[in-house]
């Protein structure tokens, strides 16, 4: 049986592609080529589903989350605190997998930050 190899990619509606491009460019380091071709680095990568009436997402209407490794989960925060983001106060961590943290981009997308284990 063929099977897939990754997550080949995330595509967002945006009011603004540009300005939330720079925007994730800028507070997150997201450095993307042409096309919006990102070579991310080696690690793991979840893929869950939830409930449909979950409330881990924050909105009922967001149907999905990006859920972004970082190196360190509280340097990340300070950074996009400093940079004016709506940053969730509370982080969560769960044992074996890692640590966690949300923000939400400037098109209401709320994303989670994940240092893993």
């Amino acid at each position: 049986m063929e099977r897939v190899r990754g997550i080949g990619g995330y595509f967002l509606r945006a009011s603004d592609p540009a300005a939330l491009s720079a925007r994730y460019r800028d507070c997150l380091g997201l450095d993307v080529g042409e096309n919006g071709l990102w070579r991310q680095g080696e690690g793991p990568t979840v893929f869950a589903m939830f409930e449909a009436d979950t409330d881990y997402f924050e909105s009922r209407t967001q149907q999905t989350m990006l859920n972004l490794r970082v190196r360190d989960l509280d340097a990340m925060l300070t950074q996009l605190r400093a940079a004016g983001a709506d940053v969730a106060e509370e982080t969560q961590e769960m044992n074996g997998a890692g640590r966690f943290g949300w923000v939400t981009d400037p098109e209401g997308n709320r994303i989670e930050l994940w240092q893993p284990a």
